[in-house]
């Protein structure tokens, strides 16, 4: 039983986070993110995503970057 419910929760939180993670993501950069240093690549799609942080909202953004920088 103790198993079922484990893998209800580990589904649940994927789903969860994938959500947010999509919602936060495009080619045009939001007003008040500023660029960090962090990049990552979408296992997904395959393409590099550079991350935007809102100081005053503590939000996340993943820029989809057309011509990347080296990391």
């Amino acid at each position: 039983m103790i198993e079922v419910g484990i893998l209800i929760l580990a589904l649940f939180s994927y789903v969860f986070w994938d959500k947010g993670y999509r919602k936060n993501h495009g080619i045009q950069i939001p007003p008040g993110f500023e660029e960090t240093k962090e990049a990552t690549i979408d296992p997904k799609t395959g393409k590099r995503l550079r991350v935007y942080f809102n100081p005053a909202t503590g939000a996340r953004f993943y820029y989809e970057e057309v011509n990347p920088k080296n990391i």
